[in-house]
């Protein structure tokens, strides 16, 4: 990669991102996660999934790095990776944690009101079995039930996608957001992907005592990605399972990969480090 920063960070997206869709496995882009280590290039994990779901995930890629849960929830760093820890942070169970959410219960009250203001119904994980979420996401029971395990951000589902902007106002007048992930709707605290991305980068700067030493790509796929996308050097979007891009996620200097989720994800990340 010819670049004249002294560190290259990747952010990326999970799902439908660098895990496939169907079978949620990261396969596809064996060969470009083992460039990135071998370039020295650091990959923060930004993801609608919770801490109890990315933890495995973690060990299974050998991931070290920060990573951003439930739509930028939290900021997770190992306990080390930095010369210092953050301001801001708590130091717990081997992490120095920021927290940016709203907490669950406010988002699972604020839905039921929603819910009667609008009278309508609004299906969310917290309304959910183990086996309900297990069919939807096609996880397997045990990792469905780690899905559930939230403390930021609310999955849900629509009956009627049209009505979906005005749970976004009524979201909106309670100081909390909505988004569209590629499976599910979202309901989080007045903080997105974005702004967590953002203070880790700040940190990272400062982390290095120069403003102007460090290159940043993002990678993902869908509505909920844009935030961060837009905060980095290089935004680059995968296909959805469909093969498109989404249309609703354009940025200046957009790369857009030309594969699906960990196949579009292998070949833009490998077309950078080679470049």
């Amino acid at each position: 990669m010819n670049s004249t920063a002294d560190t290259v960070v990747l952010i990326s997206d999970l799902d439908g991102t660098l895990l496939d869709t169907a079978t949620y496995s990261s396969k596809a882009a064996t060969e470009a996660l083992t460039a990135l280590k071998a370039e020295g290039i650091s990959l923060v994990l930004s993801s609608s999934k919770t801490r109890a779901e990315m933890e495995p995930i973690r060990k299974r890629l050998a991931h070290e790095g920060p990573f951003i849960v439930e739509n930028g929830g939290a900021l997770f760093i190992p306990h080390g990776f930095f010369r210092y820890a953050p301001e801001g942070s708590t130091s717990r169970e081997g992490y120095e944690i920021i927290e940016f959410g709203a907490s669950y219960r406010s988002l699972r009250a604020a839905m039921k009101e929603i819910e009667r203001v609008l009278k309508i119904t609004i299906r969310g994980f917290g309304d959910m079995s183990v086996e309900e979420v297990s069919k939807l996401t096609g996880l397997a029971p045990d990792e469905a039930m780690l899905a559930k395990q939230r403390e930021y951000d609310e999955p849900f589902v629509l009956e009627d996608r049209e009505i979906f902007p005005l749970i976004c106002r009524e979201a909106a007048q309670r100081g909390l957001m909505c988004t569209k992930g590629g499976q599910f709707y979202h309901l989080l605290g007045p903080r997105d992907k974005g702004h967590a991305c953002r203070v880790l980068l700040q940190h990272w700067r400062d982390q290095m005592n120069t403003g102007t030493g460090l290159l940043t790509i993002g990678i993902g796929d869908s509505a909920n990605d844009l935030p961060m996308l837009a905060v980095v050097d290089q935004p680059i979007l995968v296909q959805g399972p469909d093969g498109t891009h989404d249309p609703t996620v354009r940025l200046p200097h957009m790369i857009y990969a030309p594969g699906v989720g960990p196949v579009g994800w292998n070949a833009a990340v490998l077309k950078l480090v080679h470049t």
